[in-house]
């Protein structure tokens, strides 16, 4: 009488056993892992805008969730469309040609609460000379307070 003893290891299994095995391959994974990596790295400066300015803080504000065109006057009183530097006498035409002509788009003028009222007023007239009527101003809300 023959007998066959089978180890019980690794190299054991056969496929026509009736056993499986199973084991999960990494490599996909990683890969895919890998490729979000990339595009979430590319994306992320592409969300903020460029420019850092301090906000004025009021009660009411609305919370834009489509890009449009934002005007930034900071600190320095530069002007930017975007995240590109404007000359003021060139501010309308530039955000002109962003909206494609169409005057009635809005427009978001972001402008750092230490900049002089002249300052804004210079590009808010500047926008106005360029036929463009919908002009909103971009502020930060106020903080709750915490005791009454």
């Amino acid at each position: 009488m023959g007998m066959s003893v089978n180890g019980g290891g690794y190299g054991s299994r056969r496929r026509g056993s009736g056993s499986t095995l199973s084991e999960i391959n990494v490599t996909p994974f990683v890969d895919v892992v890998l490729v979000l990596l990339i595009i979430f790295m590319l994306t992320a400066p592409i969300l903020s805008s460029g420019v850092q300015v301090d906000l004025p803080k009021t009660t009411t504000v609305k919370v834009v969730s489509e890009e449009k065109v934002v005007i930034t006057n900071d600190k320095k009183q530069e002007i930017y469309v975007g995240n590109d530097p404007v000359n003021i006498h060139r501010l309308g035409v530039t955000v002109l040609d962003q909206l494609k002509g169409a005057g009635t788009q809005p427009v978001f003028i972001r402008c750092d609460e230490n900049v002089s009222f002249g300052a804004f007023a210079r590009v808010v007239a500047a926008l106005k000379q360029a036929n463009l009527t919908n002009l909103n101003i971009v502020t930060e809300p106020l903080e709750a307070k915490s005791g009454s």
